[in-house]
């Protein structure tokens, strides 16, 4: 019996192992397509796709800096992402405390209505977004589209730290009341410090969310002048639909800041998660 429960224990184990493979594998995948393909001449992308390239080309990087305006539509999307993400991120939190240590009427019902618009699919409100920025004369501006991204990142992004801030023992808070703290003075030297790893969560997922988002930097941001860069990489494969190779050398690029941005993210998470427990 327990050699046969040991045989089964081991299969079922076996089997988890090959599915955690798998699925790495095929997460993996795209990346590998993408960076093989990004140093590819044209002939060899038609003659092998999935292959490795005979020799490292950097023709595809000179296309996809040069001809599309790049750096100036990387400038761009950082202004949306950092202007999108630092304000999303200070309403959150505000509003956040707000949710969990603060009595107010209708607080849970509010909060519910937050909830509920996580799951509206921006595509939606395109059309009165639309109307109301040409109403505020904000299109082609700025301003007009980090408040569209301000907007739709806040429902999650109130979610996820109201739920951490509850996590907060109350004590901690309660022995800060009895100092003299005020409200803004416990939010900013208690809270915020406990919830360093929840921040650093939220603004790397957000950020990912912004720099590669399509479809309102399209609508939005109309001028040559003001696209972003996934949407020059987006008309560069439009114009060029066989040069599939300098649209995944642009990919390649602009996955660079994000890979970088995870990396920062994940080394402050763990330190948050020390600093937190001993604070």
């Amino acid at each position: 019996m327990k050699s046969r429960y040991g045989f089964t224990f081991w299969m079922g184990m076996s089997v988890r192992q090959l599915l955690v493979i798998f699925a790495t594998l095929l997460s993996l995948f795209p990346v590998y397509f993408m960076s093989v393909s990004a140093f590819k001449t044209k002939q060899e992308f038609i003659a092998d796709k999935w292959g490795l390239p005979s020799s490292l080309s950097m023709t595809n990087f000179d296309t996809a800096l040069a001809g599309e305006k790049f750096f100036l539509r990387f400038a761009n999307s950082t202004i949306l992402t950092v202007g999108a993400v630092g304000m999303s991120l200070l309403i959150a939190c505000l509003a956040a405390f707000a949710f969990a240590r603060m009595e107010f009427p209708g607080k849970r019902t509010l909060f519910n209505i937050i909830l509920s618009l996580m799951v509206v699919p921006p595509v939606v409100m395109i059309i009165p977004l639309f109307v109301s920025m040409v109403s505020w004369h904000l299109v082609n501006s700025f301003q007009g589209t980090i408040l569209i991204y301000t907007g739709l990142l806040l429902p999650f992004s109130i979610y996820l730290m109201t739920n951490f801030f509850r996590s907060i023992p109350k004590e901690i808070i309660e022995a800060a009341r009895m100092d003299g703290c005020s409200n803004l003075g416990v939010f900013w030297r208690i809270m915020l410090p406990l919830s360093a790893p929840a921040v650093i969560t939220l603004i790397v997922v957000n950020a990912l969310w912004v720099w590669n988002e399509l479809l309102i930097a399209l609508v939005f941001m109309q001028k040559d002048d003001l696209k972003t860069l996934m949407v020059g990489i987006a008309s560069l494969r439009s114009r060029n639909y066989v040069d599939i190779p300098a649209t995944m050398a642009g990919l390649l690029i602009a996955t660079i800041p994000i890979v970088v941005l995870y990396i920062f993210g994940q080394r402050f998470f763990i330190r948050g998660l020390t600093s937190g427990a001993v604070k």
